[in-house]
């Protein structure tokens, strides 16, 4: 078996003396690991960091078995990371919850462009709270959690649209919350790609979508807790208020 793709390395951990194990989200393999012959000597250890983007060659004698790759660096991203504490916080939160969320060999073509192109603005801290708060949102929608925040729950109207049901995701009014109001979760506008996308609002919106991350997404993967790499973000992001 043998199959060349490019990946986002998620993690890597070292494998016999000179060996390491690396676990790459790959765009027509999904989150796919193997073996990287010397991965953790002098040369190849500085390229196999979070985040980097590798040209990938896998070969395996059976397809179930873990298989070895042939990696080569296209893009680093450690600069980047390594450029503020928002940057790294970001980049270990976007890998520990690709590492969390998605099953093994499985593609999600759709989710790894988003994740590239998210990852590609880590220096940029006008632009990667916004883009976070997106990609979430997307992560969410892949994995079968997705927020319908289009119309009213309750009446079906557009306007006033100012919560989210913690049980259907779905969105719901002033009017339609009534006295329910206390035990619905947040809708500030950024969520539905309006308004100006303040620090504030999008602080907020990121405690509506870890509730989904915690609630409901994590008990499908077996109740095993959110990385606390996403809640060292979030917090982060709170700070700048």
């Amino acid at each position: 078996m043998e199959w060349r793709d490019h990946g986002i390395l998620l993690s890597m951990r070292r494998h016999g003396e000179s060996a390491a194990v690396i676990d790459v989200f790959t765009e027509q393999h999904g989150r796919h690991a193997g073996v990287v012959r010397g991965g953790a000597g002098r040369r190849m250890a500085p390229i196999l960091q979070p985040g980097a983007q590798l040209d990938l060659n896998w070969r395996a004698r059976l397809e179930d078995h873990l298989g070895s790759y042939h990696a080569e660096p296209l893009r680093s991203r450690t600069a980047a990371a390594l450029s503020g504490r928002l940057s790294l916080a970001g980049l270990n939160a976007v890998t520990a919850l690709l590492s969390f969320s998605l099953p093994e060999r499985e593609p999600h073509p759709g989710l790894y462009t988003r994740s590239e192109r998210l990852l590609d603005l880590l220096d940029n801290e006008d632009l990667w709270p916004l883009a976070y708060l997106h990609w979430e949102l997307a992560l969410l929608e892949e994995m079968g959690f997705g927020l319908d925040l289009s119309v009213c729950a309750v009446t079906g109207r557009q306007e006033e649209l100012a919560f989210v049901s913690p049980k259907t995701g779905r969105a719901v009014s002033r009017e339609g919350a009534g006295t329910w109001r206390d035990r619905l979760l947040p809708l500030p506008p950024v969520l539905r790609g309006e308004g100006d996308a303040g620090d504030a609002e999008i602080v907020q919106a990121l405690r509506t979508t870890g509730y989904f991350l915690e609630a409901h997404l994590a008990p499908s993967l077996g109740n095993r807790p959110v990385p606390e790499a996403r809640g060292r973000l979030a917090e982060l992001l709170s700070r700048r208020l």
